[in-house]
């Protein structure tokens, strides 16, 4: 690298006042809860998921289906919509706000990441950036949901897609990074 200057430094980051939204120790606590009475629950117990999510601040509508190996990073910033529902093996890695609307679908093994640093400064601060699933949006298995994305009411992402910038209403989209591709239900019909 050009000069002697650190071009990132981690022994300067400091994680901003409140960021995690609740203390360390709730946190842990949190974590701990998921992982003895959240993910070892049996499938069928989705009223016991929706209960354990709701006692720690997330805002779950009726009837909203959370499979047992979803992995939340801190509930109290995630809302989900009745009838939504979210695969195994998704990870809402919650550090801003993540929004999933009235049933939306996030399919197994997709990852919603409402996180990043700023890769510019060398104390490679850290910051929240919203993510929004719209009603009636399909995100199919193994997506990347990069922070600050909004997926459009009733738009389709494609198995696989890596999405890092908004995807209007209706359309469907697929690829690395994801492109619209058209309309989810074609002109005429």
């Amino acid at each position: 690298m050009p000069g002697d200057a650190a071009v990132q430094d981690l022994s300067r980051f400091v994680l901003p006042r409140g960021f995690r939204g609740r203390s360390a120790v709730y946190v842990q606590f949190w974590w701990i809860i998921q992982s003895l009475l959240f993910r070892t629950s049996p499938q069928i117990c989705k009223g016991w998921r929706r209960f354990i999510l709701r006692c720690f601040g997330a805002e779950i509508g009726p009837r909203v289906q959370v499979r047992p190996r979803v992995r939340v990073t801190y509930p109290w910033k995630v809302r989900i919509g009745a009838h939504a529902w979210v695969g195994d093996d998704v990870e809402i890695y919650s550090l801003g706000p993540i929004s999933i609307g009235r049933n939306a679908v996030v399919s197994q093994g997709s990852y919603l990441c409402a996180g990043t640093h700023d890769h510019r400064d060398p104390t490679f601060p850290i910051r929240g950036e919203p993510i929004v699933i719209e009603d009636e949006a399909w995100v199919a298995a193994g997506c990347f949901i990069g922070p600050g994305v909004t997926i459009g009411r009733g738009a389709v992402v494609g198995a696989r897609s890596v999405v890092l910038s908004d995807i209007p209403p209706g359309m469907m989209a697929a690829g690395h990074p994801a492109r619209v591709l058209g309309p989810r239900i074609p002109a005429g019909r």
